[in-house]
């Protein structure tokens, strides 16, 4: 069995394509051993709101206990808490005490970073916020803003909020991770260096996501320039431009010889997930899309650097 660079890590959307969202959290040790048949040495977890955020949490010493057993690493830990951008203090102040629980399951699990969604608007939905990875054109067509919505006082509330979570972070020695997607509030570069402006915490990162970046149409070339020193995560999938997606590498359109140039040129060092699945993507063979992008990685960055 091939096995991949450390900095190398499979994505949590390899669990969640295989086995739904969220995935049974009492199943993790098998998800380890899915991982390591792939050939990863390094793997990313996810908390997914607060019932399967506290089952991860209960469960932080056998998993750490198993990926030991493995020789895995798991560097990145993920707490999907879109509360943490409520228009409400007091859904704020419990998404908080979360996030707290996400931090210490990290750090439980030896991770350096946390990673979570980018904050969302405060979106009405009919329904609630749906239980959902993405939110799609019609789920967004649906959304509104509360009407008595003061949006500066909202600004003000979410900065500090978000303020709160780097300093969690920051208390374990972890940087935390914003990660773009369609819908949210901080989705691209521009979004980012604002929000990251606003908030003044060294600790803050942004997950540079390849996939939802490129059908955003936020330049990759430019961002990883204008975002140096500010990345050491990159979830690496590829896209074909008209749709959220996340293909194998060489399935779409993304030109990967001038991405992996603008890294050389910015002197990345940080970590890679292959993030590649998910039921938007139709992948039909996971394994081994996730086997051949690794690969594909190990060739285009880590080969030419022995």
């Amino acid at each position: 069995m091939e096995e991949f660079h450390s900095d190398i890590v499979a994505c949590y959307l390899y669990v969640i394509t295989r086995h739904g969202y969220p995935p049974p959290a009492e199943d993790t040790p098998e998800h380890l051993n899915e991982y390591r048949e792939l050939g990863f040495r390094s793997v990313e977890l996810e908390g997914i709101r607060e019932a399967h955020l506290e089952e991860m949490h209960a469960l932080r010493g056998q998993i750490r206990e198993k990926a030991e057993a493995l020789g895995l690493q798991i560097p990145v830990f993920c707490a999907v808490l879109p509360g943490l951008s409520s228009p409400d203090e007091k859904e704020r102040e419990a998404s908080l005490q979360l996030f707290e629980m996400g931090c210490e399951t990290a750090e439980s699990l030896g991770a350096g970073m946390i990673l979570d969604n980018a904050p969302l608007p405060p979106w009405q939905f009919p329904q609630g916020i749906p239980v959902a990875r993405h939110y799609d054109e019609k789920v967004l067509a649906a959304a509104t803003i509360p009407a008595d919505l003061d949006w500066s006082a909202y600004m003000e509330g979410l900065v500090e909020t978000f303020r709160t979570a780097c300093d969690m972070t920051a208390r374990r020695r972890l940087t935390y991770q914003l990660h773009p997607c369609y819908g949210a509030l901080v989705n691209s570069t521009d979004a980012f260096l604002l929000f990251a402006g606003a908030v003044k915490r060294d600790n803050l990162r942004f997950n540079l996501d390849t996939a939802n970046q490129f059908f955003m149409k936020d330049n990759l070339y430019l961002s990883l320039i204008r975002l140096d020193g500010l990345v050491d995560y990159i979830h690496l999938s590829d896209n074909g431009g008209h749709r959220v997606e996340h293909l194998a590498a060489g399935n779409g359109k993304i030109g990967w010889d001038r991405f992996f140039e603008t890294l050389d040129r910015t002197g990345y060092s940080g970590r890679f997930g292959i993030d590649v699945g998910g039921a938007e993507s139709g992948v039909g063979d996971l394994d081994g899309a996730y086997r051949s992008t690794a690969a594909w990685l190990t060739e285009k960055w880590y080969g030419r650097r022995k």
